[in-house]
């Protein structure tokens, strides 16, 4: 059958792809596709002479030589191919010049050019192009044909899963159908070379929540898999196909994965829920016993809980490659830049040493080094409890604890305990937080200016400094010798040691007290 340069247009790889010359040859045969490579019109001879083929080029070695492309696209069209494919416009050409369109339109040429943010390569092109030019509207090999027989095969299968699973086994695939937040919701196995754990740590490692409809070819462990989103009921998922035998190309995967995905819906299938998802909400929710009830649903072992955490604009692909060097599992759901999760133990690993506390820290202080990020965890827990307890506390503390230690971007159970106690103390107001602000009170005497210097350097000393001189002044914009000075005025006002063991304790209190005024008043 006939595939045209239209035909070829229609192809999920040409996603965003402008025709900008040439309309009028869409209707050109496309009997083959091939890189161009020449750099002077002589060269083009080397390709095929008898037309219908399909260029596709990043002008690499005439990037900055507009007169040598317009002989290129010259060349291409006297010598009768379909149509030229500009790639990485922006990136390797900086834009396309006027006269380079202006000669494919003389010449009736196609000219396409491949939007600049697409993620789509040469090899994405040729794989599509060339499954629809040998198979077209006919697509009817063995694969295809024999998937779509045990998937419609209403009689014999009393739900979708059954007739997946059966698909599956006489054609030597593998499924598995994941959440939005990468976790398992149905598997049809029918080899085991490797874990479907270790798989979805790749698949986080090559961020595959953000590769276009092409289906994403990642070796597992030699293990080939497909990976690509799948919509259910409005609802984002994502499949992953296991082909064992490496006996099918992509095309023919992405056939088979939209074939999946349509039977899915003639089958009215409804997706388990996501039990490991459902079990972090019922803990953020403080729902202990729902979380008791999913956990065994969601395989998890309270003992193995190492950390809990909430973080705003982390670096996901991060945490795939903390879990592959640690061992560790991750577990979260992601809203927007908003994810709350938790550390475990890695069950297929249960006898590696692992120091979990440790591990996790590292993570947290690799997450921070982009500075627009907020983490807030509590790590070394008591199981189930303690991470229902953990979450309560974040999520009682995290949008305060920034007020009060506005220099952190990692937050841990100490500063989130201090300041829900500092919140506590500021509702319930009374003598108890009379008693703390009166430990500022010495500082009034000391004069309005000076006396509000003094305390704004005990402030950034104690809350944002670590008791550390050198950081206050770099805080402050001051001198070192200047914080000194200061430091000794501080000691004579409140008639103590600010660094004493029985003294910095309500100090602390009484500061973050004051800076949460500045929120909450």
């Amino acid at each position: 059958m006939k595939v045209t340069v239209k035909d070829c247009l229609e192809l999920s790889t040409f996603k965003g792809a402008r025709v900008v010359a040439g309309k009028t040859g869409l209707e050109n045969d496309v009997k083959s596709v091939s890189v161009l490579e020449a750099t002077v019109p002589n060269e083009i001879q080397a390709y095929a002479d008898d037309g219908g083929e399909l260029l596709l080029t990043g002008f690499f070695s005439v990037r900055d030589d507009v007169s040598k492309q317009c002989q290129i696209v010259k060349q291409v069209a006297s010598d009768g191919h379909a149509a030229l494919v500009v790639f990485y416009v922006g990136a390797v050409v900086r834009s396309l010049d006027p006269a380079v369109i202006e000669a494919a339109d003389a010449y009736d040429l196609p000219l396409i050019v491949m939007p600049s943010d697409s993620k789509v390569h040469f090899s994405h092109v040729i794989t599509q192009i060339m499954e629809k030019v040998l198979y077209s509207d006919n697509f009817s090999n063995r694969l295809i044909s024999n998937t779509i027989f045990h998937l419609l095969n209403f009689e014999k299968h009393s739900n979708f899963q059954s007739a997946v699973r059966e698909a599956a086994i006489n054609n030597d695939f593998q499924l598995i159908l994941l959440s939005e937040d990468f976790n398992p919701i149905l598997s049809v196995e029918t080899r085991h070379k490797t874990t479907i754990a270790e798989a979805i740590r790749m698949g986080k490692e090559h961020q595959v929540e953000k590769q276009s409809e092409v289906y994403t070819m990642i070796d597992v462990n030699g293990v080939l898999t497909y990976w690509g989103p799948v919509t259910i009921n409005n609802d984002k998922y994502f499949m992953f196909i296991v082909d064992n035998e490496d006996s099918y190309s992509a095309g023919e995967i992405t056939k088979l994965a939209e074939i999946i995905e349509l039977a899915m819906g003639m089958w009215k299938y409804t997706p388990e829920r996501d039990a490991k998802a459902e079990f972090i909400k019922a803990l953020m929710r403080g729902n202990k016993s729902l979380a008791y009830t999913l956990k065994d649903e969601a395989g998890i072992d309270g003992e193995d809980i190492l950390s809990v955490f909430f973080a705003k604009g982390i670096n996901q692909s991060v945490l795939a490659e903390f879990e592959k060097q640690e061992g560790l599992q991750i577990m979260k759901i992601s809203e927007g830049d908003e994810t709350y999760g938790m550390i475990l133990k890695d069950q297929d690993e249960p006898d590696v040493e692992i120091d979990g506390k440790k591990s996790c820290v590292k993570l947290f202080n690799e997450l921070k080094a982009d500075k627009t990020v907020r983490i807030f965890h509590v790590t070394g827990l008591d199981g189930i409890e303690g991470a229902g307890d953990a979450y309560r506390l974040i999520s009682e503390s995290w949008s305060f604890v920034q007020n009060v230690f506005p220099y952190k971007r990692v937050f841990t159970k100490y500063e989130l305990a201090l300041v829900s106690n500092c919140i506590n103390i500021q509702l319930q107001g009374g003598y108890v937080k009379k008693n703390y602000m009166e430990l500022l009170e010495s500082f009034k005497g000391a004069g309005e200016n000076k006396g509000k210097q003094l305390l704004d350097t005990l402030e950034t000393f104690v809350l944002d400094a670590g008791m550390n001189s050198g950081k206050t002044a770099e805080f402050m914009g001051i001198h070192t010798n200047t914080v000194q000075y200061r430091l000794k005025r501080i000691n004579d006002v409140l008639g103590v040691e600010i660094t004493g063991n029985r003294v910095i304790p309500g100090l602390t209190i009484a500061l973050a007290l004051k800076r949460l005024e500045r929120v909450v008043s």
